[in-house]
Order: C-alpha cells, then structure tokens, then sequence
C-alpha cells in the first residue's frame, strides 16, 4: 500500500520553527501532487487578540505589524509550483487545526517543534506536541534549523 497526500497543512506563526516546516511541505507537495493549506491562528488567548474579534480586523493588524504569517508558505509553494491555499483563523490554535483537519480532510500535518509562544519543551513546542498526541492524521514536526535534512532516499 502506498502512502498519498493530497492536502498537506502547514500550522504557521511566522517563526523559524514554522519556517522550517516550509520545505518540507514543499517537497511532500511536489512528490505527491498535494495542495498546500497555509493556516494561521490568531490565539485568543494572547493579548491584543480576542474572541469576539471578526477575521478582518485580525488580517488588519497583521498588515499592520509584520504582515501575514501565511505569506512566506504561499510564495515558496509559488516558486515550487504548487498550488496553495490560506486560511486566517481566530481561535485557540491546536482547537482550530484539529476542526481545519477534520473539515478539510488534510492527510499530513507539517509543523515547526518551536514556534513564538510558550515555553519551549525539551523536544517539541508545546503547540507541536499537543498536535501530534491529538490528531488522528501523521504529524511531521520538523526541528528548527533542519529543513535542509536530506531523506534517506534522496541520498
């Protein structure tokens, strides 16, 4: 039996960890032909964001300070061509993906071990983390700083 993704999702915050993720998910989409879903969450568990606050005034203070979170998935899976999609979110982060799989029926989840918030863990982010021990899909959690690791049968 052969492994197929179709639609692989790539949890970002803009972080190196979530940077790290970007390759991956890159290469995977190119091998299988997937498409791309680039989601950020806006945790409303963290000041200035909030639960009542609409998607558009979310996006507005993103273009604000730093810009998107999902643009630098969607211009290297551009460059890659490979299409993409993306999905700003407002909600708690590991509640918001876990729905985003299950309703977009995503195959493989790619993800950063460290991103912005929280303490980190010894080996995971603690976001990361509780991914993996929550969905039911494979979860590829790459280390910050290891997107450049080469697969065994690319060697």
């Amino acid at each position: 039996m052969s492994v197929m993704y179709e639609t692989i999702l790539v949890p970002t915050d803009g972080s190196p960890g979530a940077r790290a993720a970007i390759e991956r998910a890159v290469d995977l989409a190119t091998r299988y032909d997937a498409t791309i879903h680039a989601l950020y969450v806006a945790d409303v568990r963290m000041s200035p964001v909030s639960s009542e606050m609409g998607r558009e005034t979310v996006l507005e203070m993103l273009e604000e300070n730093d810009g998107k979170p999902t643009t630098a998935v969607l211009d290297r899976a551009e460059a890659a061509g490979v299409p993409a999609v993306e999905r700003i979110e407002v909600g708690v982060p590991h509640e918001v993906i876990e729905r985003y799989v299950d309703e977009h029926g995503v195959d493989v989840v790619v993800m950063g071990t460290h991103g912005r918030t929280g303490l980190r863990h010894a080996l995971l982010g603690s976001l990361t983390e509780r991914v993996i021990r929550t969905l039911d899909v494979p979860v590829l959690a790459v280390p910050v700083g290891r997107s450049d690791v080469v697969d065994a049968d690319e060697e």
